[in-house]
C-alpha cells in the first residue's frame, strides 16, 4: 500500500524549480510520484513505503532549495 509524505520547500519561484525538486525526489528508492504546489512550497510524495526524511531533505538540497 502506497504511503503519502507532504514536505514544504522553500525557495522555489517557478516551473524550473518545480522541475528540479520533483526531478531530485523522483530519484529516492521507493519513491513513486511526486507532486509540487509551486504557491504553497508543498510538495506531496507517494512512495512503496515510509520514507527516509533525510534523503528527502537532502534530495531538496541538492536541487538547490530546502525543507522547512
Amino acid at each position: 500500500m502506497s504511503q503519502k509524505s507532504t514536505y514544504t520547500v522553500t525557495g522555489m519561484t517557478c516551473q524550473h524549480c518545480v522541475a528540479s525538486v520533483t526531478e531530485e525526489v523522483r530519484e529516492i528508492p521507493g519513491v513513486e510520484n511526486v507532486e509540487v504546489d509551486l504557491p504553497s512550497g508543498a510538495v506531496t510524495v507517494t512512495s512503496a513505503e515510509s520514507l527516509d526524511d533525510a534523503a528527502v531533505a537532502a534530495a531538496v538540497e541538492d536541487a538547490g532549495y530546502s525543507l522547512a
